[in-house]
């Protein structure tokens, strides 16, 4: 896509990537997924507070292994998102300009523990490992928003429970370590950081959300990066998707890839085929 003629970066740049498609991996750096819908189950991410850590009586989704087919076919597909969403092209330049910042140490004083957890959120973010690696199969899948220039990576894999339980507690830890912050890109362009709470669809055995705003300097230009940030456990099993851009988070298609993918992800460990998705 070429840049428009805008104050904001191009979202979607030329690529020699070709078109991704859904991959089963064992291990690694992936893309995640796009999401959907006008289903106003996302609260927006901005004052929202975070979701529940809640638990559910064991299921046979709590112990089953997650295999390679297993992991395909729990991953969302375009059709179970609104009809602005598509196959991923490439990767967007943001990506790199923004995410691959270096958190300014200084800002944080004498708490160098908090400093430390907000690049780790910046560094689990661009290398699609928030969550930790993962212990057993992993799938992935992106969209591309035509409508907002936004993308999102969708991701499933088996992590163990307790290392998600750990994870997620960590995460929701984080609107308060990492509430305002600055952060200096490759270009030495100072980025300032916002991480709020979001609230997400009761959906999974426990999850958890946030919202990230860049705001500062993309090639030399003003831009605002906004991003959500899902992540559902299923069993020993999760979802884990971040979605946004320069123009923005279509917070309710955060919300619809949660709620369309958790049963999905449940079905498959418990067996079962999962039902056909969605006419968007």
């Amino acid at each position: 896509m070429n840049r428009p003629p805008s104050h904001r970066a191009s979202a979607l740049p030329p690529s020699p990537v070709p078109r991704l498609l859904v991959c089963a991996l064992t291990v690694g750096v992936l893309w995640s997924a796009a999401a959907c819908s006008n289903n106003g189950g996302y609260a927006g991410g901005r004052t929202a507070p975070a979701s529940p850590l809640a638990e559910v009586s064991p299921d046979p989704s709590s112990t089953a292994t997650l295999t390679e087919a297993q992991a395909r076919a729990a991953l969302i597909t375009p059709a179970d998102l609104p009809s602005q969403w598509s196959g991923t092209s490439g990767a967007a330049t943001w990506r790199d300009g923004l995410l691959k910042s270096k958190v300014d140490a200084a800002g944080f004083g004498a708490d160098k523990s908090a400093a430390a957890d907000c690049q780790k959120l910046l560094d689990g973010l661009y290398a699609e490992e928030l969550l930790g690696p993962a212990k057993g199969t992993k799938a992935v899948t992106g969209f591309d928003d035509s409508n907002n220039q936004a993308q999102m990576h969708y991701q499933v894999a088996q992590y163990g429970q307790a290392e998600l339980t750990k994870q997620l507690a960590w995460i929701a830890t984080l609107p308060q370590k990492c509430a305002e912050f600055t952060a200096v890109d490759g270009q030495g362009e100072q980025q300032n950081v916002q991480v709020v709470s979001a609230q997400l669809p009761d959906e999974g055995d426990a999850r958890q959300g946030l919202q990230l705003t860049m705001n500062g300097q993309l090639d030399g230009e003003p831009s605002t990066l906004t991003l959500d940030i899902a992540a559902v456990r299923v069993g020993d099993s999760a979802l884990f998707l971040t979605n946004g851009g320069l123009d923005g988070a279509e917070s309710d298609s955060t919300a619809q890839a949660v709620q369309q993918g958790t049963p999905r992800l449940r079905q498959v460990l418990e067996g079962k085929t999962p039902a056909a998705s969605p006419t968007n």
